[in-house]
């Protein structure tokens, strides 16, 4: 049975020592003071440990069932959601017109991260929600605003994204679901949709499906594509609950892992639905949840990473297995405990590093999506640069985590009783919905490096630089700075090779592209690292009674610059070999 305990010491050290959020230029960043957001993350942790946690397991074990038509939620759960609910957790950040709490993005996201790590699966009820609020909220007449979101907001009423079909995934241009006008200015949504997470269940009275289909009139490819709001019951003038819309679970999928959410088929035979947002205009709208979206799912790859941790952190410590090389550690037992050993501290601590780098990464990047949404144009281009990196390179290195906690447990880490290789599992789905990681990277590479003249990623070299310059004569810092700046000139390197080579080979830019989004994710993430290692000297400089705390945070952070850094050398010797390694097979050969 495996433990979770909310890091809410690690969040508050971001939230205050490193972005210093009450001194910060956003609206309503002035009322995150230290205590507001302690008594925030703590009350959440409690609700991780005592409420979710405990049906993580439950949830792998039993699964979502289909009966009749209904699709039943594993045991616990409808009393856990209602906890939920009870609490305010589902409204944080969503806009009080509409019942909601008017917390920044920010303090939505850090929520967020204790409720994964403690169970992803459920969590994904209530995530998946608030990406369809939020494209209702961005798109949505003032009427369907009023008349969806505030259950929504509530999670009376849960939301979906209807995106994928049998013969079309990442190529939306391919899809067949129809939308038919109606004189009364409705649709009928004709077709099936399959990989769609949390598709029906028993947690709320309503879901309300976001649907992309093609109506008349719109062409081929994307660019005829609509978005459409489909409920699952539809809904009176009144506001009440009407007939049960033409949209039935056509099976539940049996998947690798988050066994606890329901991802289910769903077939659409007529059933009513109304336009959100422009005609033919679908994508953009979509857009707005997928966006969010993609970095729920990079927050994913951490958190249940951090979880794994965790629990491999507390086996190594108990665990008695060996004796150090060194000299005996434990001299009353018959062996020492597995943390003695160096191959044991190396993969701990490329969890720890990883895992405290990503957090301060994406807690950054839900702050200047608070910018961008009190309309910073730079924050917007900026975390547009950086979510294919947030979502691939974490998703990516959060399972890489999962797998590293698991070994330390040995062959214990494969046996179910222990709980590790349900980590491993559910993680594994981050890496691939929500956009596959090699359509991120082909996303980075091939589209968001050039956008706006490729002033969003020159910005980016810029605050690296500046980060570097802010520390020079402080030798201390020389350990962070030095490894920063020799990365950031690996990335720029690798631009220049995409500049003078994708034009004339495209295949050259695009065979590197996974290599690239992993060298910025590392560019990234020592940054992260100059920085908090900035904020616990100062710290330490300033007196601190926990000391303790901040020294072991430099210790991790130079960690990472010595020893994961350099795989961004790794990365950029790979995209210099251009396409011809790649590409030098023919199809059949394979």
């Amino acid at each position: 049975m495996t433990t979770y305990t909310a890091p809410v010491k690690d969040m508050q050290f971001l939230l205050h020592d490193v972005l210093a959020v009450s001194a910060a230029d956003i609206p309503g960043y002035a009322d995150l003071d230290r205590g507001f957001t302690a008594a925030v993350l703590e009350e959440a942790g409690k609700v991780a440990t005592e409420v979710l946690a405990p049906l993580n397991a439950v949830g792998d074990r039993e699964g979502c069932t289909l009966e009749n038509g209904v699709v039943r939620t594993p045991t616990g759960f409808d009393a856990a959601f209602r906890a939920m609910k009870e609490g305010g957790w589902t409204a944080l950040d969503c806009d009080p017109e509409y019942g909601g709490q008017g917390l920044p993005y920010l303090m939505s996201s850090a929520v967020g991260e204790v409720f994964v790590s403690a169970n992803m699966a459920f969590n994904m009820y209530q995530g998946l929600t608030h990406g369809a609020y939020s494209a209702i909220h961005a798109h949505g007449s003032p009427e369907q605003k009023a008349k969806y979101l505030p259950k929504m907001v509530s999670c009376d009423w849960t939301g979906t994204m209807n995106l994928t079909e049998p013969h079309c995934g990442t190529d939306l241009g391919l899809l067949r679901t129809r939308a038919e006008p109606q004189d009364d200015g409705s649709y009928l949504i004709t077709g099936q949709k399959i990989f769609i997470s949390a598709g029906d269940h028993d947690l709320a009275e309503n879901i309300i499906h976001l649907v992309l289909a093609k109506a008349p009139g719109g062409g081929e490819g994307t660019k005829g594509i609509s978005l459409f709001i489909v409920p699952k019951v539809l809904v009176n003038e009144d506001g009440s609950l009407g007939a049960r819309n033409a949209v039935t679970v056509g099976k539940i999928e049996e998947k690798m892992g988050i066994h606890g959410n329901a991802t289910c088929v769903l077939d659409y035979d007529g059933a009513k639905g109304w336009l959100l947002g422009d005609l033919h205009k679908g994508m953009r709208a979509m857009f707005t949840m997928m966006n969010e979206a993609r970095l729920g799912v990079g927050l994913q790859g951490y958190a249940v990473a951090e979880a794994a941790y965790q629990n491999a952190a507390a086996y190594a410590r108990d665990r008695l297995q060996g004796r150090a090389v060194t000299g005996v550690k434990n001299p009353t037992g018959a062996a020492d405990p597995l943390i003695v050993h160096p191959d044991i501290r190396r993969a701990l601590m490329d969890q720890k590093s990883f895992v405290e780098g990503a957090r301060a990464l994406t807690f950054w990047g839900a702050s200047l999506i608070d910018r961008a949404h009190h309309g910073d144009a730079a924050a917007d281009g900026l975390i547009g640069l950086l979510t294919p990196v947030i979502k691939g390179f974490q998703t990516d290195k959060g399972f890489d985590s999962a797998v590293q906690a698991q070994q330390i447990y040995g062959g214990h880490g494969y046996i179910e009783e222990q709980g590790m290789s349900q980590f491993v599992r559910d993680a594994r789905i981050a890496m691939i919905y929500e956009g596959a990681n090699g359509v991120q990277a082909l996303d980075l590479v091939g589209r968001k490096l050039a956008t706006d003249g490729g002033k969003h990623v020159m910005a980016f070299f810029d605050m690296v630089k500046a980060e570097t310059k802010a520390h020079d004569g402080d030798d201390r810092m020389k350990a962070f700075t030095d490894p920063l700046k020799a990365a950031s000139k690996q990335m720029q390197a690798a631009g220049m090779f995409f500049m003078q080579n994708g034009m004339k080979n495209p295949d050259a830019a695009l065979a590197g592209s996974t290599d690239f989004l992993h060298l910025m994710g590392h560019v990234c993430l020592g940054l992260m690292w100059t920085r908090m290692a900035a904020a616990a000297h100062a710290a330490l400089d300033a007196g601190t009674e926990d000391s303790a705390f901040y020294e072991t945070k430099i210790a991790t952070g130079r960690y990472y610059m010595a020893r994961q850094l350099p795989a961004c050398g790794m990365h950029l010797a790979r995209i210099e070999s251009g396409a011809d390694p790649v590409m030098a097979l023919a199809a059949e050969a394979f």
